[in-house]
């Protein structure tokens, strides 16, 4: 059954053969719902429940796929379903299975020189499919036990925090396809911008204060050590981007390189890294369910993370109304202008900055804000200038855990 060419209604079932999967694009209108009814599939390495209807919420895209056959059920409105019998998913298991050699033998030699697990880094063009091969990297290591560490580079997306940031989060549980990233003991770190090309030594420099946290992290603990990282990187891969990209491997000691999509990429990095034989380069090809996003698209995308922050993905939380003093906080940007690229200029507190999203530092003063990670966000609701007040939307309730926050050009609105 299809609905390449109209939206499908109603509810119906699709019968899929082994290692076979159906894609479908949610309208933007209403939700859809989706029930397992036999069989074992799973979406973005994550099982899906036998028997239980799921919400997938409007504008989404998803690729539900079965190793050994499944019968599926929408219930619902599409923009486009089919099924698909040619998949790169095999290639994609066959990564883990070895990255997951590497973490079994990583444990075993624990204590020793050998005992650094696998550091994947997946790269390629924009809307090649990165985000979603690291989550079923992800997923299939969770799912054998394994607590691997996810390093997200993608500022324009935010899939651990907000966009405009670089983090990383061990994943102790499989990450739900509908749902966001499952984060335990997170670390952020604030660019302010979502486009790299605005300040790209800032981002240098928070590239290496974030592995030198991990590092410190996984000196401490063996298990995390060994489990390794899976790091999403940027679409931009040309010019300065693809300098960014050697930097990434370099910094985050990777010796994975998984390349989507791009075979001038492939054939770069390859000639560039050869003279590093610890590095393994591996060229996948993307599924052909990835659609590419427009503008458009991508704005909303990043302005969803945003509500999703405060207001949870289903609009189960209840964010907080937080009133301060003008006198009692500190706003600084980070200077993007060159020479003084990493230089940090007071923001005049006024009307200005309403809209703005503010990330708040755990530096205890100026000099220690780029290297320090970030504690949350706020949004700058109101200012009253005559009473000398500052109205925040914060995510939860309490006074902030610092009162210097850091400003980039985050702009939301709630409307």
């Amino acid at each position: 059954m299809s609905a390449d060419d109209g939206a499908a209604s109603s509810g119906r079932a699709f019968v899929l053969e082994k290692e076979s999967e159906l894609r479908v694009e949610v309208g933007s209108e209403a939700p859809l719902g989706l029930r397992l009814a036999s069989g074992n599939a799973e979406i973005f390495g994550a099982e899906l429940p036998p028997e239980k209807w799921i919400t997938v919420q409007p504008s989404q895209k998803i690729a539900i796929f079965t190793w050994k056959g499944a019968t599926i059920e929408l219930e619902g409105v599409s923009e486009v379903e089919y099924v698909a019998d040619e998949t790169p998913m095999v290639s994609y298991v066959n990564v883990h299975a070895i990255l997951d050699g590497r973490r079994s033998r990583a444990m075993t030699n624990k204590g020793l020189d050998s005992s650094r697990g696998p550091r994947a880094i997946v790269v390629g063009p924009t809307d090649s499919g990165k985000s979603s091969l690291c989550k079923m990297l992800l997923n299939w290591a969770c799912r054998r036990s394994w607590k691997p560490t996810f390093v997200d580079l993608d500022i324009s997306q935010g899939s651990i925090t907000i966009p405009g940031c670089i983090s990383a989060s061990p994943v102790q549980t499989p990450i739900d396809a509908f749902g966001g990233i499952p984060t335990e003991m997170p670390v952020a770190y604030f660019f302010g911008h979502t486009n790299a090309s605005v300040n790209v030594e800032l981002y240098k420099v928070l590239l290496t204060e974030l592995a030198l946290t991990l590092e410190r992290r996984f000196s401490c603990d063996v298990e995390y050590e060994a489990a390794g990282m899976v790091i999403n990187t940027m679409g931009w891969v040309d010019g300065l981007g693809y300098e960014l990209l050697l930097q990434a491997v370099s910094t985050f000691n990777a010796n994975v390189v998984l390349v989507l999509g791009q075979e001038k990429l492939f054939s770069m990095l390859r000639d560039v890294l050869k003279s590093k034989p610890h590095i393994d380069i591996v060229k996948l090809h993307k599924s052909g369910g990835v659609v590419p996003r427009n503008q458009k698209t991508r704005q909303s995308s990043c302005s969803s993370r945003i509500k999703e922050y405060f207001y949870g993905l289903n609009n189960d939380l209840s964010p907080n109304s937080l009133s301060m003093n003008l006198d009692d906080i500190s706003v600084y940007r980070i200077s993007g202008d060159p020479p003084a690229a990493r230089s940090l200029v007071a923001v005049d507190i006024n009307q200005e900055i309403i809209h703005s999203v503010l990330a708040i530092s755990y530096a205890k003063d100026p000099d220690q804000i780029i290297s320090s990670n970030v504690a949350g966000f706020v949004y700058v609701m109101e200012i009253d200038m005559e009473s000398k007040r500052i109205t925040f939307l914060a995510p939860c309730p309490g006074e902030p855990p610092s009162k210097v926050f850091v400003m980039g050009t985050m702009k939301w609105s709630e409307d």
